[in-house]
């Protein structure tokens, strides 16, 4: 049986919903709905430009614009900011700032790039889905667009559960601040990661292949094995998985019991980096025949001591120069 307080605040949000209509005061009558509706509204915009383009990272340039907005649509509607949902915004926008610049320096909003990994599902699914072309829109429609504007919007979703469900149970405490702190924790992972990877793409992209040889170690190699990289071959993936799981502890700090709803978001955010991490290894070992030692000796996520020296084996000459990701 659910818990008495997770009864209730799905059922508040049920209730609200339900009564959606196509009028504005309908679609703004409370926080939850207001995001909903917008969660629609970019969704259907993503599609579109999907059909138009043909660039399935629309999606993408999104993803760390919309937590933060959701997030304040909760923290700042109605009477007076809550303390516990402005500190959840401020973390969500801390975050969105640093995905945001991330992204857009290795030019993701440039309207015509595209996520590398994109290309490669188009063309395994004109080889292998039997409805294609009808497979392929599909997947446009309700995977891209649909499934990861859902998934977005319930990264945030333990906002909603505090407004409606928790809001004004319990203050403001030290477990609040000591949950900021690991968020933070986890997103200074990420920046030191991006900026390790970063600095070693740019560098290797200013050398010759002949001169990546000469250098020796990851510049022959093609990939980053060093620094953070030595621990786990997906340092940012791992912290961008942990500090959604604990935005949801904010609920737990509300009041509510430890199974409650709002933990699908960073479960279906786990499942979709298992995919996404599956899909970015196998092209990493089709492009770097020094990749398969890279994932003997280095965890995939978790950081762990590696596991025996990378660099004795007789990797030199075999590697190409693309990222792995």
């Amino acid at each position: 049986m659910p818990s008495v307080l997770t009864e209730v605040s799905i059922q508040a949000a049920w209730q609200q919903l339900s009564a959606l209509g196509p009028s504005w005061s309908s679609l703004t009558a409370t926080p939850l709905t207001a995001a909903v509706a917008l969660l629609g509204a970019v969704t259907l915009l993503s599609w579109v430009l999907q059909v138009v383009t043909g660039n399935y990272s629309w999606v993408d340039r999104l993803w760390s614009v919309m937590p933060p907005v959701y997030a304040w649509v909760f923290a700042l509607w109605g009477g007076g900011p809550n303390p516990r949902l402005v500190l959840m915004a401020v973390l969500a926008t801390a975050w969105g700032a640093r995905l945001t610049f991330n992204f857009a320096r290795k030019g993701g909003y440039i309207p015509t790039e595209e996520d590398y990994r994109w290309a490669f599902v188009r063309d395994w699914l004109a080889k292998h889905d039997p409805l294609h072309p009808l497979g392929r829109e599909l997947f446009s429609l309700l995977f891209i667009a649909v499934y990861q504007h859902v998934l977005i919007g319930l990264l945030i979703i333990p906002a909603a559960f505090v407004v409606h469900g928790l809001g004004s149970g319990v203050a403001l405490g030290a477990g609040d601040i000591l949950a900021a702190i690991a968020f933070l924790a986890f997103l200074v992972g990420e920046i030191v990661a991006d900026e390790q990877q970063w600095r070693f793409q740019q560098r290797k992209a200013r050398l010759s292949p002949e001169e990546r040889a000469r250098a020796g170690g990851d510049f022959a190699r093609g990939f980053l094995t060093t620094g953070v990289f030595r621990y786990s071959r997906h340092l940012n993936f791992f912290c961008e998985i942990s500090l959604w799981w604990v935005i949801g502890c904010f609920t737990l700090l509300a009041g509510a019991e430890v199974l409650n709803w709002t933990w699908v978001g960073p479960v279906l955010l786990t499942l979709l980096f298992q995919g996404s991490t599956a899909l970015t290894e196998a092209l990493s070992v089709r492009k770097y025949s020094a990749y398969r030692e890279y994932q003997r000796t280095t965890s995939r996520l978790l950081p762990l001591w590696p596991r025996g020296s990378f660099d004795s084996q007789s990797t030199r000459d075999s590697s190409r120069t693309e990222q792995p990701g």
